[in-house]
C-alpha cells in the first residue's frame, strides 16, 4: 500500500511501503468498514461520529449534463434553516470518512452536503487499484465538477431547511483545490476552507497535465468571491512550499486580505485522514478549529 502523499494519487517513484499500511481486506473489513481501502493504514483509528441529533440521508440532483448526482447530506435535527457547507472529497470519493466529516459538521450546527463527483464513471470509494482511482478521477474535468457543484448549490437553494443566504465549502486533497476553483465562479459562496489541495502544476507535470489542470488556483485569486483559507503542510511532497508562497504572493497583490494560508511545519500531505498514515492528531484538530472559527464567522453571522 502507497504511502499517499500527492493530491491526485501516487506517482511511481511514491511506492514506498508503510509498516502501518495494509489492504483493508486483510483487516476483515469489520472496524474499518466503508473507508477508502486504497488509502487505508492497519493501526488507523478513524474518528467516528454518531447520528443523535442527526438527520442523514442520500438523494440525487441533476447535474447540467442531466446526469444524476448523488449526494450525501447530514444536517441537524430540527426546522433550521442551517448554514450549508459543501464537501469536496479527496479522490476516493464520498467514503465514510467523508461521511463522518459531513457528521461533524453537522453536530456544529451545519447542513453538510457531499457530492459524488466522480460517480459518472465508478464510484472510487470501494477500490483498491489506484490506478483505476486515477482514470475515475481524471474522467472528472472542470466544467464536469462546477456544473456538479452548480447543481448542488441550487438544490440546496431550494430545501426548507438550508440557510442559501450562509454558504460555505470545503475540501479535502483534490476537493482543496475545487474549493478555490469554486470560490472564484459561484458568487452564493460565502467562505471556503480548502485543505492541501494542489495551487499549480506539480514540478514534474508535463505541458498536457499542466493544461489539463487549469484553471489553477494561483491564477484565480484576483476572481475570488470570497474569503477562503487554505490550510497546508510544510512537508507536502506533493504540494511544495514555493507554490504555497506564489499562491500568498497572489492573493496579496490581489488585495485579498480576508483570504489567507496557514502551514503546519511538520505535516505531510492530508494531514487531516484519520483514516491513513498521513495523520496528524494535533494539527489536524487545529486545523478543525480553525475551520470551525472560520465558518462561524461568516455562515452565521
Amino acid at each position: 500500500m502507497p504511502n499517499l502523499i500527492r493530491p491526485e494519487g501516487p506517482e511511481p517513484d511514491d511506492f514506498r511501503f508503510s509498516r502501518r499500511a495494509l489492504a483493508a481486506g486483510a483487516l476483515g473489513g469489520l472496524a474499518f468498514a466503508g473507508y477508502a481501502p486504497a488509502a487505508l493504514a492497519r493501526q488507523a483509528a478513524p474518528i467516528t461520529t454518531d447520528g443523535e441529533g442527526l438527520t442523514q440521508e442520500q438523494a440525487t440532483v441533476e447535474a447540467p449534463d442531466g446526469f444524476a448526482l448523488p449526494i450525501f447530506v447530514a444536517r441537524p435535527v430540527g426546522d433550521g434553516p442551517w448554514p450549508v457547507v459543501v464537501v469536496a472529497s479527496e479522490i476516493f470519493g464520498v467514503h465514510e470518512y467523508i461521511r463522518d466529516l459531513c457528521r461533524r459538521l453537522a453536530k456544529a450546527g451545519f447542513a453538510a452536503v457531499a457530492p459524488s463527483f466522480f460517480n459518472r464513471v465508478e464510484d472510487p470509494a470501494s477500490l483498491s487499484d489506484m490506478s483505476r482511482v486515477q482514470q475515475i478521477v481524471g474522467a472528472a474535468s472542470y466544467e464536469q465538477v462546477m456544473g456538479d457543484v452548480s447543481a448542488t448549490l441550487d438544490w440546496v437553494s431550494q430545501q426548507l431547511w438550508a440557510n442559501s443566504d450562509r454558504v460555505g465549502i470545503t475540501g479535502f486533497c483534490w476537493g482543496g483545490k475545487v474549493v478555490w476553483q469554486a470560490c472564484a465562479r459561484f458568487a452564493v459562496l460565502d467562505a471556503g476552507v480548502a485543505w492541501y489541495g494542489r495551487l499549480a502544476p506539480a514540478p514534474t507535470a508535463t505541458p498536457e497535465q499542466a493544461t489539463a489542470g487549469q484553471p489553477w488556483p494561483v491564477d484565480l485569486a484576483d476572481d475570488l468571491k470570497c474569503p477562503v483559507l487554505g490550510l497546508y503542510g510544510g512537508q507536502d511532497r506533493g504540494i511544495p512550499l514555493p507554490s504555497v508562497e506564489a499562491m500568498r504572493e497572489a492573493l496579496q497583490r490581489a488585495g485579498q486580505t480576508a483570504s489567507g494560508i496557514h502551514v503546519y511545519p511538520d505535516a505531510p500531505h492530508a494531514f487531516h485522514a484519520d483514516y491513513r498514515d498521513s495523520y496528524r492528531a494535533a494539527d489536524a484538530a487545529d486545523g478543525w478549529g480553525r475551520l470551525l472559527a472560520f465558518f462561524n464567522e461568516r455562515l452565521k453571522n
